[in-house]
């Protein structure tokens, strides 16, 4: 009976809580003292209490979520339990499978075509932590309809951040996140396809598929900022991964965040940008005139500048400025040891480094290959006209290089106030005088907006390990939105990455990704439109009003009455009206800001903030103010109408955009 079969699987759902909290017990008794040192101690414990985080057990989500039952091999147990992560009893015997293990892939990928080895797959359904419903789906060749539970779970309502999707993934996702770490995967995904899940659950995989070597090279998760990061920081811990970065562009080179042109920025955010800061550090290692004179008690030993001259132009452009200029002190205080041999003299290595560190090597060090900070060199750069234009030569045009060029120049580089096109370009310039150090995996979302300059800074991140690569051509809102996604990895330095696309939206209902596609002959007309697993008829409504913020409090309520979250999308010159319309009509709501965590039930959102974000209900206050406020307006607008799941509501007084007509 099925009331039997619930029955036994509460019983085993039981059994394995009960497991992990010993598991967890038991990682909490283990003492870091067993180890020697203080140092060791320190690491040991630290190890310890990753492990105790990891084993926390999260009631209101299942503990496992499916169970294959396999055909009789010898390769294969019998009945396996497929959950979030690993449990087994004092004994040893496994209860639950982490997903990420190789003989999970079953429950993803399996078919009536390929069983995988698998005779039974049960997906269980769960209201918080209680398993209330099971669904069983006979993999013997018969063709199986659309799993009840698996449409419930992805359409089921949500407040606060985000959640992860591993009851939940699709056979296209899972082969993308089991991709091997030795691959560099760019996604293009559709909104609703679930790019952003998918990325972060191929973190989690590697880190469990490859846990040594990650644990010391590190993963970090890139998004578009502090909010965006927010809303997805709940996904890894679920998943039992607490020591992963998290962070922003802004976070890995700077918040330089002073304003800035878009016109400037794009200029600045060029790949030709590279050549230019290479030339404008370069630039300050000059000929020498004089030659090194070193004296050592009544000997003077001679190095003519013929000879510096020769040294230099050795070393300049084959290194890195800051070992170049260390190289360059050593070569001339070889040529010093080289003369006290002559004379007869036995030095060692203790007197070639004393040499090097001496008064006159120092002198001409500082006159032919000056010591130099990012800053210094950019500072010079954007403020003198003179030096831009060698630096240039023919790389920027004349225009170009007054447009970035300081109006009113700063005191000095400590004054300067720095933009986030800037940082980009001091990172370029750092790693040219100290090589920056690489990780073993990156992920970036929303990459599409990244310009060329922040794209290398992330490259070099990775330069020695590989990266997953997500976004959306359409959703492109910066002036230097990448148009093809070979350029993006080109620039990344992952050549030869894989470029894959999901197409199939499994959130956002059709009507509204229909309706929001009419744009994307005008921002993306090279991409497929879209498709939705999800009818979602009277999903879309568009209306009219005289007064927007007036008609704002009545839409927001009606929204209340019903189950999810709720977005409320506007250009973000229009917040501080729309704010005082629903503080006047006593309508409770948050006004999320780049750094808030947006958590709440009502979210006043500006457009700008939307990208990567979902909502069971949004509404969306007059979008041909959205369409206006920026150069790619459309764009920004496609990306404001599929952050909706559920319902999507329209308020307009103004025409709408002429192709959402």
């Amino acid at each position: 009976m099925p009331e039997n079969v619930l029955e036994a699987e509460r019983a085993h759902l039981a059994v394995s809580r009960a497991a992990l909290r010993a598991m967890r017990e038991h990682a909490q008794s283990l003492s870091a003292d067993a180890a020697g040192d203080w140092v060791s101690q320190q690491v040991l414990q630290g190890l310890l209490d990753q492990r105790v985080a990891a084993l926390a057990d999260h009631p209101d989500t299942p503990l496992f979520f499916g169970r294959l039952d396999h055909t009789a091999r010898d390769d294969l147990p019998s009945t396996v339990y497929v959950g979030r992560r690993h449990v087994h009893d004092e004994g040893g015997r496994p209860l639950v499978i982490d997903w990420r293990a190789p003989v999970s892939r079953a429950f993803y990928q399996a078919s009536p075509a390929d069983p995988m080895g698998v005779a039974l797959r049960r997906r269980f359904g769960y209201q918080g932590g209680e398993l209330t419903a099971y669904e069983d789906e006979p993999l013997d060749g018969r063709e199986l309809g659309r799993s009840r539970l698996l449409t419930e779970e992805i359409e089921r309502p949500r407040t606060g951040p985000m959640r992860d999707i591993v009851a939940t993934i699709q056979p296209d996702q899972d082969e993308i996140v089991r991709a091997d770490l030795g691959v560099t995967v760019c996604v293009q995904g559709a909104p609703g396809t679930g790019k952003t899940a998918v990325g972060l659950h191929r973190a989690a995989y590697l880190l469990f598929t490859h846990r040594e070597k990650l644990s010391r090279s590190g993963v970090t998760i890139v998004g578009p900022n502090r909010a965006f990061l927010a809303y997805i920081s709940s996904v890894l811990p679920a998943l039992g991964e607490v020591k992963v970065d998290q962070t922003t562009v802004g976070g890995i080179l700077g918040d330089h965040a002073h304003p800035e042109d878009p016109a400037v920025a794009a200029v600045k955010g060029d790949a030709r940008m590279a050549e230019v800061v290479r030339r404008a550090l370069w630039l300050h290692v000059t000929k020498p005139v004089e030659g090194l004179l070193f004296t050592k008690g009544v000997n003077r030993y001679r190095v003519p500048d013929y000879e510096v001259r020769e040294i230099v132009a050795s070393l300049r452009g084959t290194t890195r400025y800051g070992p170049g200029r260390n190289t360059l002190a050593q070569r001339l205080a070889h040529a010093v040891l080289v003369q006290m041999e002559r004379r007869g003299e036995s030095p060692d290595d203790r007197v070639q480094d004393a040499v090097a560190r001496s008064k006159p090597v120092k002198t001409v060090l500082d006159a032919v290959w000056p010591k130099l900070t990012p800053e210094q060199v950019l500072f010079r750069l954007l403020s003198d006209a003179e030096f831009l234009a060698k630096a240039a030569r023919s790389d920027l045009s004349p225009e170009e290089q007054q447009l970035i060029l300081w109006r009113k120049p700063y005191k000095s580089h400590r004054s300067a106030k720095w933009t986030a096109a800037d940082a980009a370009l001091l990172d370029e310039i750092g790693d040219l005088i100290e090589r920056t150090p690489s990780q073993g995996h990156i992920v970036v979302d929303e990459a599409q907006d990244l310009s060329a300059m922040q794209l290398r800074a992330l490259g070099r991140r990775c330069r020695n390990g590989t990266a997953t690569v997500l976004g959306d051509l359409a959703q492109g809102t910066t002036p230097w939105s990448a148009r093809s996604w070979k350029t993006v990895l080109d620039h990344l330095g992952q050549p030869s990455g894989e470029v894959v696309e999901l197409t199939m939206g499994f959130r956002v209902p059709r009507e509204i990704l229909d309706f929001a596609a009419r744009l994307l002959p005008s921002v993306a007309p090279e991409l497929a439109p879209p498709r939705s697993l999800r009818s979602g008829a009277g999903s879309l409504s568009v209306r009219r009003e005289a007064d927007v913020a007036a008609a704002l409090p009545g839409a927001v309520r009606q929204s209340l009455a019903r189950e999810g979250s709720i977005g409320v999308i506007a250009a973000d010159a229009a917040l501080p009206a729309l704010a005082a319309a629903l503080e006047a009509a006593g309508v409770p709501h948050t006004v999320l800001g780049p750094d808030s965590t947006g958590h709440d039930r009502v979210l006043l959102v500006p457009a700008t903030l939307a990208k990567g974000l979902e909502y069971d209900h949004v509404i969306v206050a007059e979008p041909a103010e959205i369409a206006e406020a920026e150069e790619r307006g459309l764009a920004r607008l496609y990306v404001v109408l599929t952050r909706a799941v559920t319902s999507l509501t329209i308020l307009h007084n103004r025409e709408l955009p002429e192709e959402l007509r």
